[in-house]
């Protein structure tokens, strides 16, 4: 690998996952909230527009990435004229669902062809349970959902998954719900719902495995600044860690421990990343990262880190192609209903580019150390296939044809701009 260092520094955009969040809040919150670092990604986007559709009076000054939005308290929402798009957002789809199951009208959700593809049973169950009318208008478990609002009560939900989009839509259910609300997972999902609710002023109350929520009488407005997503610097985490002599510096990234996996498996695979400047922001853990060139080794990696960094795991596999000996990605079943198949998607473009690698039941096992070429890649209109290929080209110094490139707008609009800087420096 014969790549020109990275080094410098980089600010990456806001937490995707915190401001979906900050806008649903805010919405629903007394005063006016204000967040700063908004990633203005189409994800979050699509958020926005359905609060909008809803009432709620949202300022969205783009140049700033700062964000005001009016909230008017829970029980303020307004039935939306027309069906609400989430675009290709499967939080705002799910979250909202949570939220719209206790409004007093009946509205219609819908999305991209990928999110009329992605699994809705999840949170229909839940939801259901709690006294929800809420259906799959196509009979499929999928987008466009139908939901009527009613009187909901609470329940203790024991979910098969470690998924925080399930959690948090039974937790936002349970905002107007008669009793308390608890959720149990077989592992911690991200725990950003639970940290901006005590904010707003929800009761909270937290264990390893489970959160309870009592319902408020009322959210309180809050002033919120976004820490940089851990799944954006995860591309340039892998690139710097191994091109020989990068010394990286990734400005304020959030490091909450539910998401931080991928920085404990690759010191696991021996990179050299440390952290700086430790200090929270609204509520989220947060540093600088300083990455240096390594050489990495496979490793096995499962069970209760994958929540950590479900979403990084397509980047995880090119960085194991790259590493000396074997890596094993197990119990990552999820990547299988994400904006597409990741474990498929990932194991076909890989093969192409010349890669050992094998898919299986819930993972991949991948075995580094082969050169890499070009070849075409199908993102499937996935952003973090589409950023993690560019990240294999680059390593690889023959950069693929990746169709649909331009779908990384979903979480990283400027991702190209801030890699060509870094490799033109």
């Amino acid at each position: 690998m014969n790549c020109a260092p990275l080094t410098g520094e980089l600010t990456v955009p806001g937490d995707k996952s915190i401001s979906h969040r900050s806008v649903m809040f805010g919405a629903l919150a007394k005063g006016t909230t204000k967040v700063e670092n908004f990633l203005q990604g189409a994800d979050c986007l699509s958020t926005i527009n359905c609060f909008r559709a809803m009432g709620i009076s949202i300022e969205n000054y783009a140049d700033k990435n700062q964000v005001l939005i009016h909230g008017k308290g829970l029980h303020c929402l307004t039935s939306p004229d027309s069906v609400l798009d989430c675009g290709n957002s499967g939080t705002t789809t799910r979250l909202i669902s949570g939220i719209l199951s206790a409004q007093p009208f009946t509205s219609e959700l819908t999305g991209d062809a990928s999110i009329r593809k992605r699994p809705m049973e999840r949170i229909i169950t839940p939801l259901s349970a709690m006294g929800a009318d809420i259906s799959s208008i196509n009979g499929n478990g999928c987008a466009p959902l139908r939901i009527r609002g009613r009187r909901l009560s609470g329940i203790h939900y024991q979910s098969p998954v470690a998924s925080a989009q399930v959690k948090s839509a039974v937790l936002l259910a349970g905002l107007y719900a008669d009793g308390s609300t608890t959720v149990t997972e077989p592992y911690r999902s991200r725990n950003h719902t639970e940290l901006m609710l005590g904010g707003f002023g929800a009761k909270i109350e937290c264990d390893e495995a489970s959160v309870t929520l009592t319902p408020p009488n009322e959210l309180y407005a809050q002033e919120l600044i976004i820490p940089g997503d851990i799944s954006s610097a995860a591309y340039f985490l892998t690139a710097a860690s191994l091109i020989p002599g990068s010394e990286l510096l990734i400005k304020n990234v959030g490091i909450n421990p539910t998401r931080d996996g991928i920085l404990r498996v690759y010191r696991a695979m021996g990179a050299d990343i440390a952290l700086l400047n430790e200090r929270t922001v609204s509520g989220e853990p947060a540093a600088d990262l300083l990455v240096r060139g390594a050489q990495l080794h496979g490793i096995s990696i499962g069970g209760a880190v994958i929540p950590a960094l479900i979403d990084e795991l397509p980047i995880i596999a090119v960085a194991a192609c790259f590493a000396e000996g074997e890596t094993v990605i197990s119990d990552a079943a999820e990547l299988k209903v994400k904006e597409s198949n990741r474990i498929a998607v990932m194991t076909k473009g890989l093969l192409a580019m010349g890669a050992d690698v094998t898919e299986t039941e819930d993972g991949m096992i991948i075995r580094g150390g082969r050169p890499l070429k070009s070849a075409a890649i199908d993102s499937r209109l996935d952003h973090r296939i589409a950023m993690s290929f560019t990240i294999a080209g680059l390593l690889a110094q023959e950069m693929p044809d990746i169709k649909g490139r331009d779908c990384v707008k979903i979480s990283y609009p400027n991702f190209y701009e801030d890699l060509q800087r870094l490799v033109s420096d």
